[in-house]
């Protein structure tokens, strides 16, 4: 069975163009799964069964949380489909098991406020602050995730018209405008900080740490966790909050959900719909506070 999980994981990087972090997340995943069917003595496609998913998915109750689950199960429909499409079975077992219903889990964001001091945490007189305000002004202006902030290039951004050009999930192309704030510094990041940081290397990536290595995407989130602890932000924060809080913030201010999906990467608009339920939110507690018949 190892054998298919291998093809098929060459076959999500080279056909489907997934990134790292995704194959790596359906490995995960099937491997579990396979490990589960071996121990049941299944070596074989052809033999696995309904009832054998059924309970591989049953297992993990209690240990992995619904949305867990139902990612483990989105990749063993997908590995099966895989497995029907290259003639290795000849029935997909997993057709007619239903998702767990989810609730919809509306993310946390931050207020404008909190957003204003936490771009103003870093401390600018050192280079690795200049470095650090960069990257968060950018991800708020851009509503970037980590990992595409990451790997953003030196050819990727054109700070005189104010774009930059990003690669999202399955190698999806975007375009998305910068803002004045993000351009001025990320304008005196490359100008003052980077050289410094870069010093004899050479190096294509935009955001840098010491001795120019890349800047993993982990850095970048223990540095943002840093920064909410000093700007004294009792929320729990992630990288992906300023997304949110990005996308949340311009539908407040009348952005169509369309344009928000753009910006964002959303292949589908169902997955940029859950920031209208923040924006509700938002709306009634504007009512409760100023109508006079809503206390």
């Amino acid at each position: 069975m190892d054998i298919y999980l291998d093809a098929y994981l060459d076959y999500l990087k080279v056909e489907k163009g997934l990134s790292i972090n995704s194959v790596s997340s359906y490995r995960q995943d099937l491997s579990k799964y396979l490990s589960f069917l071996e121990a049941r003595g299944i070596a074989n496609p052809n033999r696995i069964g309904r009832k054998d998913i059924n309970d591989f998915l049953y297992s993990l109750r209690g240990r992995l949380s619904v949305t867990s689950i139902a990612r483990a199960l989105s990749s063993i429909k997908s590995f099966h489909k895989f497995l029907m499409r290259e003639k290795i079975t000849s029935q997909d077992p997993s057709n007619l098991i239903d998702y767990p219903k989810l609730g919809k889990k509306i993310p946390d964001v931050l207020s404008c406020e909190e957003v204003t001091r936490l771009l103003k945490a870093p401390n600018y007189h050192r280079v690795g602050g200049i470095r650090d305000k960069a990257i968060l002004e950018l991800m708020y202006a851009t509503g970037l995730r980590v990992s595409e902030v990451a790997n953003l290039k030196m050819a990727d951004i054109n700070l005189e018209i104010g774009f930059l050009k990003c690669k999202g999930k399955a190698s999806k192309e975007r375009i998305v405008p910068l803002g004045r704030m993000a351009v001025k510094f990320l304008k005196r990041y490359i100008e003052e900080a980077r050289p410094k940081l870069l010093g004899r290397n050479v190096s294509s990536n935009i955001f840098l740490a010491q001795g120019g290595r890349s800047l993993s995407r982990q850095s970048v989130w223990k540095m943002i966790k840093r920064m909410v602890k000093k700007a004294g932000i009792r929320k729990k924060v992630s990288p992906h909050t300023l997304r949110h809080s990005f996308a949340t913030h311009l539908l407040e201010r009348g952005a169509s959900l369309r344009s928000v999906q753009e910006l964002l990467g959303h292949t589908s608009i169902t997955t940029t719909q859950i920031y209208t339920h923040i924006n509700k939110a938002h709306l009634k507690e504007i009512h409760s506070l100023y109508h006079p018949r809503a206390k």
